[in-house]
């Protein structure tokens, strides 16, 4: 995806400002936490005390947006000394302004993750960390703010206002819960109305809506927000992909191993996920008071695995694979079907190795995502994550420069489409995301592949060197779909719900034309045949016409559908009716051939119908 041009960042950001000036001649009591440009537009957090926006709202804000953008008002840039600034939130009764002026001047910064990471008693009371802040103003509106924007209101291009939701001001759940109003911003109107039909289009495949309408999965309040429970056709779904995935590493000297849900939570507190997983759900022993923790990752369970014997460098790598469920208590606002959830099932997997082994289990993971992705029909490119020059990574720097060098040589060699990732690296090592492009022209990182020094060193894993030599392994994390759940919400949408064959959960329909003895008896054999053949059926031997009938197996979306009446009986030949996007049927066949190649398609897993 093409970065947007700076005058459209500018754009942008100048329609975050011109919403909160129009929301404050709407309602002057407002609160302004802080209005970001994002893909696509920008939002603005803003406090209206009682008053709750709804899109009913949005005519009236827009309204008065037109108004200040017809006014042609003049963007012009202030500075202020910090302590003006702050006597200037005091006075406007701004307390999120005032509380981001109070850590500029504190520690330089507003940034959460900086302030978090700042050692205590750095900052000596009193210093101004800066002397300087600069706001931006047009007309009775003034904002905090460095810019830039466009020179005036009047060239803030074209707009709409997409939807509003709560969010925890700098996302602290402790912290007040501020409405956070989105809005798309574009320079032509064309560049509008198609993003405006992509949205509808993306309302039409929400995997929400299809999901229910396929009936995959459901969510229960008695179950839990963020807990999604799969049917049985959700279910084939979800097996079907983690078997092929699994099938993958198989080839490739991946054994399966089984952990447990929880643990103590000694052992992520040892890992780093205790503090890096604040979502974590934690659980406490009625027995004898000791606390556990639901898994939020898989790498520690199966790094002690790896360190339940000594091994020799002859024995590396050692590669293990699960399929299985960890927990992350996401915040409430955030969960979105499947998409965002607080169980979530990954198809995780760790290779311990020795530095020597690095490229080669690189380029045997890209092996296998490309494989998987390619039979699944998706376009990606990955981004190859990298040190910059902060002081934030651990790890010995030879080995950090040797396996960057290696991820993005192997990259090259497979000749995938690359994105620089300069400074996205995980503190522990380099990493290759692999990033899933969707047809309404979304990007979803999926697949993963982390090198990681860091682990090893924090639970003293070892091995014996050739030499006799104590040596640390290095660990390979990977998955290839990443979250199962996350990956179905992409590829239901991405294909609106129309599964190849080999992963629909019903793959035939038997349509009877009558309720007859005779009619009904020879579907029971089809229907048999295909179940010895471990193709996935069911029979629509209801009492409604066979119209009704096809179109009940069209809105399932059922690769083929069968009718079966007196002529079918007589010829024992079968026309599937083959579903639209997969092609035409006209021809007729006998049944052993016609269950053959349907089973065929399902085993290869074969992208084209060999009906149509």
């Amino acid at each position: 995806m093409q970065p947007p041009s700076p005058n459209l960042e500018k754009i942008r950001h100048s329609l975050a400002h011109i919403m909160a000036n129009a929301i404050q001649h709407l309602w002057p009591e407002a609160k302004f936490g802080v209005g970001p440009v994002i893909d696509k537009g920008f939002y603005y957090d803003i406090d209206l005390g009682d008053v709750k926006l709804s899109e009913i709202d949005f005519e009236r804000i827009e309204s008065e947006m037109k108004k200040i953008i017809a006014a042609n008002e003049s963007f012009e840039q202030i500075e202020m000394g910090i302590d003006q600034a702050i006597e200037w939130a005091q006075q406007s009764d701004q307390p999120y302004k005032l509380e981001l002026l109070n850590d500029l001047k504190r520690e330089g910064t507003t940034n959460l993750k900086d302030l978090n990471n700042l050692e205590l008693g750095i900052s000596k009371e009193g210093e101004s960390k800066v002397e300087k802040v600069s706001f931006y103003r047009n007309g009775d509106f003034i904002d905090l703010c460095r810019g830039p924007h466009v020179e005036s209101t009047g060239q803030a291009g074209v707009f709409k206002l997409l939807r509003v939701s709560g969010a925890y001001w700098r996302g602290q759940t402790d912290k007040p819960q501020l409405q956070r109003i989105y809005g798309l911003a574009f320079e032509q109107e064309a560049d509008l109305k198609k993003e405006l039909e992509l949205i509808e289009l993306a309302k039409q495949r929400d995997h929400r809506k299809i999901g229910q309408e396929l009936d995959l999965f459901a969510v229960s309040e008695l179950v839990g927000s963020g807990l999604p429970l799969f049917t049985p056709r959700g279910s084939v779904l979800r097996e079907n992909l983690s078997a092929f995935s699994q099938e993958l590493q198989q080839q490739h000297g991946y054994e399966r191993v089984w952990t447990p849900h929880m643990a103590k939570e000694e052992l992520y507190k040892r890992s780093g996920h205790f503090d890096k997983f604040p979502e974590r759900f934690s659980v406490t022993s009625v027995e004898s008071d000791e606390k556990f923790m639901m898994k939020p990752m898989n790498c520690p369970h199966h790094i002690q695995l790896f360190a339940r014997k000594p091994w020799s460098y002859r024995e590396l790598p050692v590669r293990y694979m699960e399929n299985t469920t960890n927990y992350r208590d996401e915040k409430s606002g955030e969960l979105h079907g499947l998409a965002r959830v607080r169980s979530l099932s990954q198809d995780d997997g760790h290779v311990f190795c020795r530095e020597d082994h690095i490229e080669h289990e690189v380029k045997t993971i890209i092996k296998m995502v490309v494989k998987l992705y390619e039979v699944l029909g998706l376009d990606y490119y990955v981004h190859l994550s990298t040190r910059d020059n902060s002081t934030q990574y651990l790890g010995v720097p030879a080995l950090w420069e040797k396996s960057e060098a290696i991820i993005k040589q192997v990259a090259h060699e497979a000749e995938l489409k690359t994105v620089d990732g300069t400074g996205e690296a995980a503190f522990y090592g380099p990493k290759i995301d692999f990033m899933v492009s969707d047809s309404l022209q979304r990007e979803w990182q999926c697949g993963t592949i982390q090198v990681d020094f860091v682990l090893p060193e924090r639970f003293g894993l070892e091995y014996v060197d050739k030499d006799g030599a104590i040596k640390r392994p290095v660990i390979i994390h990977k998955a290839l779909l990443g979250s199962i759940e996350r990956f179905l919400a992409v590829y239901i949408e991405h294909i609106a719900g129309r599964f190849p064959v080999w992963l629909a959960p019903e793959q035939v329909r038997l349509l009877t034309v009558n309720q007859e003895e005779r009619t009904t008896s020879f579907a029971n054999d089809l229907a048999k045949q295909l179940r010895r053949a471990g193709v996935r059926f069911t029979i629509d031997n209801s009492n409604e016409s066979v119209g009704k009938k096809i179109r009940s197996a069209e809105v399932m979306k059922v690769p083929y559908s069968i009718v079966v009446g007196d002529k079918e009986i007589e010829s024992r030949r079968l026309q599937p009716r083959v579903r639209s996007d997969i092609g035409n049927c006209i021809k007729t066949y006998g049944i052993d051939e016609l269950v053959d190649k349907i089973a065929k398609e399902s085993s290869d897993r074969l992208q084209k119908s060999t009906l149509s």
